[in-house]
């Protein structure tokens, strides 16, 4: 692997990093970051089809409150990486997509370190704030933003001096009891994200949804479409119901005029 090739990759993985944090030009997506690095590798057929692979898997991954979902920017580097120095070009994918889910649950341990560090910056800004000090702000922001982005340059480069068959055997050789604990950790970190979410949301319009959509979600036949699809039609259904409780309000029927038709339609019947 050349020198210009080892940079470019690094440099993905480093804007693969910042868009993780800053969800604008998307290059943290397993499509987006294994399909560039595919292409400058040489490898683009492959880097294509690991990143689709993997975008499938990565389109369930969503921070919810609290909680933190895997990372999918050092999942789409690292196995991509991985692909490129095993040379078995579209036949390494599976072996590279085996990788990567370990990989992307490790990554939770370095985002968990990057906004650790990114505490003491915020509090540097704020006294900044105080005093007016514009452009010490704009620093401290610049710097959290590419210590984001070192986050998974700095173990990307070293995948890349590193034989990918030490880090497989590594993370093949890791006990029981540390995946385990890592699973269930990241339930109860899910868990609580989830009620955060429901406590800043909690009202009487909004439970009945709620409830619902448990409902349906225990339905195993439905797809993700399926799902979709009624989540419009709910959607639908409250926007005529939010029109017709503006024009009897405007007609002067109803006592309601919050603009909340299920509101509305609960103080009438209280």
């Amino acid at each position: 692997m050349s020198i210009f090739t080892i940079i470019m990759i690094i440099l993905i993985a480093f804007l693969a990093g910042m868009g993780g944090i800053l969800d604008e030009f998307q290059f943290h997506q397993p499509l987006v970051a294994c399909t560039l690095i595919g292409m400058v590798s040489g490898q683009l057929e492959a880097g294509v089809i690991l990143g689709g692979s993997l975008q499938m898997i990565a389109l369930g991954w969503a921070n919810i409150g609290a909680a933190v979902a895997p990372d999918a920017a050092l999942a789409s580097v690292a196995s991509a990486i991985i692909l490129v120095q095993s040379g078995m070009g579209v036949e390494g994918i599976g072996s590279s997509i085996a990788v990567a889910i370990p990989l992307a649950v490790a990554g939770l341990f370095l985002t968990m370190l990057a906004r650790t560090l990114a505490v003491p910056m915020v509090h540097m800004m704020d006294k900044a704030a105080e005093n007016a000090e514009f452009g010490k702000i704009q620093l401290w922001q610049v710097l959290a933003i590419c210590m984001q982005g070192l986050r998974i340059a700095i173990p990307a480069a070293a995948l890349l001096f590193i034989p990918a068959e030490i880090v497989q055997n590594f993370l093949q050789s890791m006990p029981a009891w540390l995946t385990d604990g890592m699973s269930i950790g990241g339930g109860m970190v899910v868990a609580v994200g989830y009620a955060m979410v429901i406590n800043m949301m909690a009202t009487r319009e909004v439970w009945p949804f709620f409830a619902i959509g448990f409902c349906i979600a225990a339905i195993s036949e439905l797809t993700l479409m399926a799902i979709g699809a009624i989540g419009v039609a709910f959607a639908l259904i409250y926007l005529q119901l939010y029109d017709r409780g503006a024009a009897a309000n405007a007609g002067g029927v109803g006592n309601g005029n919050s603009g909340d038709p299920l509101g509305d339609i609960l103080d009438d019947y209280e």
